[in-house]
């Protein structure tokens, strides 16, 4: 049964006051190889009812196989995704960059297993380290000369990076801005940067600092060689020309399902402990996509950048919060309680945004996207500064992230992200602001 017609299914039985949990398939129960025990809680997937495209196995494989491949993040929800993915490609060595020791040694080991029962034959190179630390970066690119990267390292969760603006940027910016260093240092082939759609007119540090990545990286795309400025912990200092070789693009997508921070594991949690439901606002909407999906999507997207791309991939219709909840509690056998069902099971209480939340999500800033050979990769064209308009920009960023400076980081993310607007408090004292750019 294929993704549409499970959803067909699934939203008939929403009427009935059942439990709907699903089996692998009814000839697996009947040959014994499942059981009642094995029957399985719905996927969010399938309440959305997309259908995945076949991918283009020559773009999967054109900057993977055989290649040295490198991961940040690798141990995040969309990194650990990216490195399974890019283990079926047969890389010569994937080198797995992660600063969460757990989440290293959880992926290496999966993936690890993975090689062993497939015979896959690829060289797995853990490395702990942060993308902050510029001098470790550079060892790990000197190394093992990466032909590809994947840069999935950052910070994501909203709230958290409105609380720590600082921590953001020098994470988010700077970090994206150390990989690149070491990407050109090292000649790596294909740099891809993970962006969000959160990085379009943002209301909050963290889609404002994606942006800021992206602008990097457009920058760098357009200069063949980059009076380059270190970033360690000395202030900016020149160390000479770096010949640009690298292709830099970008992949800008939504939520993917079931990541860390994801509403869908909130709500499976808060159902199982019997606590309501928490919405931020009744009419906050949200693009969803799997995470197999987006990897796949990203390691396609990748493989046709030609220098300063931003794609965008398709994310299809956006999904309603609220009726998400709604969905999910009647599908679990409940009834939601509210003034038309005051005996009720499960209450669905709005909590209020969240600092820096938006309504909606966009995926682009400017108009008309050019396609592309596959059906579900826009290319968009944005807008950028030089590398040399662009420099100045980030010295004062960088200083005002290392001081704490929060106006000032306010007032030169307002400078340069399209649509970004600080917060009140923070909008008004920057206005006698003199950030030295």
């Amino acid at each position: 049964m294929n993704r549409k017609r499970r959803k067909e299914v699934i939203d008939q039985l929403q009427i009935f006051p059942v439990h709907v949990r699903s089996l692998p398939g009814m000839l697996d129960l009947a040959s014994g190889k499942v059981s009642v025990s094995d029957f399985q809680e719905l996927d969010i997937e399938d309440l959305l009812g997309r259908e995945s495209v076949v991918p283009d196995s020559h773009l999967l494989a054109k900057n993977l196989a055989g290649k040295v491949v490198l991961v940040t993040g690798a141990g995040g929800s969309i990194g650990s995704e990216l490195c399974r993915q890019i283990l079926q490609e047969r890389p010569l060595k994937l080198v797995l960059v992660e600063h969460n020791e757990y989440g290293l040694y959880a992926i290496h080991n999966e993936l690890v297993t993975l090689c062993k029962e497939r015979r896959l034959g690829v060289q797995l190179i853990p490395q702990l380290g942060s993308i902050r630390n510029l001098r470790r970066l550079r060892a790990v690119f000197a190394s093992f000369l990466p032909h590809t990267v994947y840069h999935a390292a950052a910070y994501k969760h909203v709230p958290l990076v409105q609380e720590n603006p600082s921590e953001g940027i020098l994470n988010n910016v700077f970090g994206t801005l150390n990989v690149a260093r070491a990407a050109m240092e090292s000649n790596v082939e294909q740099f891809v940067l993970i962006s969000t759609d959160k990085a379009v007119r943002p209301t909050n540090v963290m889609g404002a600092s994606k942006r800021m990545a992206e602008l990097v990286l457009q920058a760098l795309a357009n200069e063949t060689s980059v009076s380059y400025q270190a970033i360690d912990e000395q202030p900016f200092k020149a160390e000479g020309i770096i010949r640009n070789q690298t292709c830099f693009s970008m992949v800008r997508f939504g939520n993917v399902l079931g990541s860390s921070g994801s509403v869908v594991p909130l709500f499976r949690s808060q159902l199982r402990s019997g606590m309501p439901l928490t919405v931020t606002h009744a009419e906050v909407t949200r693009y969803f996509m799997t995470i197999p999906e987006a990897a796949q999507l990203v390691l396609q997207a990748g493989a046709m950048g030609e220098g300063g791309d931003v794609f965008v991939l398709d994310m299809g219709k956006p999904v309603k919060i609220i009726d998400l909840a709604r969905r999910m509690v009647r599908l679990s056998g409940l009834t939601v309680k509210d003034d038309t069902n005051v005996s009720g099971d499960v209450e669905i209480q709005v909590v209020g945004l969240r600092p820096g939340e938006k309504l909606y999500e966009e995926l682009l800033i400017g108009d008309n996207p050019e396609t592309t050979d596959h059906s579900r990769i826009m290319k968009a064209h944005e807008n950028f500064l030089p590398w040399s308009q662009l420099l100045p920009f980030l010295l004062s960023l960088r200083e005002a992230a290392k001081s704490g400076d929060t106006l000032c980081i306010h007032s030169v993310l307002s400078s340069l992200v399209s649509g970004y607007v600080p917060p009140s408090d923070a909008e008004s004292a920057a206005q006698s602001l003199q950030c030295d750019r």
